[in-house]
């Protein structure tokens, strides 16, 4: 009897434990009560930023620096001389295809090929996913534009720029000159894409009508293009529905 009632308890606590309520989803907006100023985040002191080698994109006159956090991973395997984990370290930050360069950024540094000068894209926090050189558009009207897809405000109060935070979108020239961001702030991006017939740049972002720090269903989609034909770059919404 005593093995049957330990054997049911155990049942009991097991099927406590399964009908608690999963934790809700980490919010990706928090509202403060009085204000709507973008919270300030820092830089981790603790890591170690390097670069990659330089990239040039074609037919442009700049080289780029990719800037991000020095990355460690964790083997699993044992030290020969003690019991600590031994550690890889990867010294490649970035990848490059296709006129695009990815990775998770802390900036990007721009240097033009006739000079040791190399300045930053951007003086604040940030985590820059994408950088895309428009390279059609470049060969059809002579504007050399990027378009990066970013993280640049900490939405979500936690004290860090990260993946958990509302994406920006953002253009520049190949020279990261006229840095611009082009979406609104607290509108997540979906997607953006390119129609070369039309020299333009179509992109989509949600707001949290509801404002409960989650994009949903009961949330608005905001459809928007840029005219690249032009240099300065304006941002034009349309209905397709």
């Amino acid at each position: 009897m005593k093995k049957i009632h330990i054997a049911l308890t155990a049942l009991t606590v097991l099927f406590m434990v399964s009908c608690k309520e999963e934790p809700k989803e980490k919010p990706k907006v928090i509202y403060d009560a009085t204000n709507m100023e973008k919270a300030s985040a820092r830089y981790d002191s603790t890591q170690v930023a390097i670069a990659d080698l330089p990239i040039q994109m074609e037919g442009t006159n700049y080289l780029i620096h990719p800037v991000g956090d020095l990355r460690v991973y964790e083997r699993g395997t044992k030290s020969r001389y003690g019991s600590s984990s031994v550690n890889d370290l990867s010294f490649t930050i970035s990848n490059f295809g296709e006129y695009e360069i990815t990775g998770y950024l802390q900036n990007l540094k721009f240097q033009k090929i006739d000079s040791d000068s190399i300045r930053p894209l951007t003086d604040k926090p940030a985590l820059i996913l994408t950088a895309t050189y428009l390279k059609t558009i470049a060969d059809r009207t002579g504007h050399q534009v990027m378009v990066y897809t970013m993280i640049d405000t900490d939405t979500n109060r936690d004290g860090k720029i990260d993946t958990s935070d509302i994406k920006a979108l953002y253009l520049s020239e190949s020279s990261g000159q006229k840095f611009t961001k082009m979406s609104e702030d607290f509108q997540e991006l979906i997607d953006w894409n390119l129609v070369e017939s039309k020299n333009r740049l179509y992109f989509r972002t949600i707001k949290d009508t509801n404002k409960n720090g989650q994009f949903d269903k009961n949330d608005v989609l905001h459809y928007s293009y840029i005219d690249l034909n032009s240099k300065v770059w304006e941002v034009r919404s349309y209905q397709p529905i």
